[in-house]
């Protein structure tokens, strides 16, 4: 593991300090807006993720993480760019030479032995370059992957499978699932307790639109580091134009109702950073 990379330095912190860095989704360009604004308006750092799904959907890596490392580069607090959720070891290399922060790879889809020598080999090669990188350990397939309802993380494979890879930080099942629409999961704290003791590196909770204000603090107290939140942003945004949409059906300049739902993801980033700050 190497400690000096920017991902590492925020989380080590975050992690002595037993405080939550939120990790929010870049879907368009506006959501990186309204992300950076929302982390200005809280004074605290936040990390931009692009998922593997969201540069499917733009065409290519480069055009929305240029833009987004733009935008990154120009806040007033510190902002990270971060590749999410990416199976193709292709796209890890395309984010390195692009100058990303740090990398999620996820090999999830792979038997243990598999996954582990992947990861390694990507973890070399981002560290070679400077790019920190976050795993996740498991052996079901699908974007749900360890975090499908029932499963489960075993500190004592996690406590190996970070020793074997060297990655710099690990994403966990510990409850929640991804694409959560209500606020209702929970979140298992013995076992992240258990974990945390385990594990050397900063844990990553992904799914956590499906938590509560009370579950998201009592991870964060627990033991987890770094929170992943998309689709409560998602719900918050796509609402927030429909509102504006039905009030005036007049309206086909885009900028006049989408800016409605920049300002409710900015606003809701402030809050939540804050919460997870303590």
């Amino acid at each position: 593991m190497i400690t000096d990379l920017a991902l590492t330095g925020l989380l080590d912190t975050a992690r002595t300090a037993h405080r939550g860095v939120g990790a929010f989704n870049v879907v368009l360009l506006e959501h990186a807006e309204a992300i950076v604004t929302g982390a200005e308006r809280a004074g605290l750092p936040v990390i931009l993720q692009i998922s593997e799904n969201c540069v499917r959907y733009h065409g290519g890596l480069a055009p929305i993480t240029t833009a987004t490392q733009a935008i990154a580069r120009a806040a007033d607090v510190d902002v990270l760019v971060h590749l999410d959720h990416i199976e193709d070891p292709d796209l890890v290399a395309a984010g390195i030479d692009l100058g990303v922060d740090s990398v999620m790879y996820d090999g999830s889809h792979l038997d243990f032995t598999a996954n582990v020598a992947a990861t390694h080999d990507l973890a070399v090669r981002c560290h070679a370059a400077g790019v920190a990188i976050e795993a996740e350990l498991g052996e079901v397939g699908g974007k749900d992957g360890v975090h499908a309802p029932g499963v489960r993380t075993d500190p004592t494979d996690a406590a190996a499978f970070v020793a074997d890879t060297g990655v710099d930080a690990l994403a966990v099942a510990v409850g929640t699932s991804h694409a959560m629409q209500t606020r209702e999961a929970s979140v298992d704290r013995d076992l992240v307790e258990r974990l945390h003791a385990a594990v050397p590196v900063p844990l990553v909770l992904h799914g956590s639109s499906g938590l509560s204000d009370d579950e998201l603090r009592g991870a964060v107290r627990a033991g987890m580091t770094k929170i992943n939140i998309s689709t409560h942003l998602n719900g918050l945004f796509t609402r927030a134009l429909r509102t504006v949409l039905d009030e005036r059906p007049d309206l086909v300049d885009p900028r006049k109702y989408v800016s409605a739902g920049r300002e409710a993801i900015s606003t809701e980033t402030a809050r939540l950073l804050t919460l997870l700050h303590g």
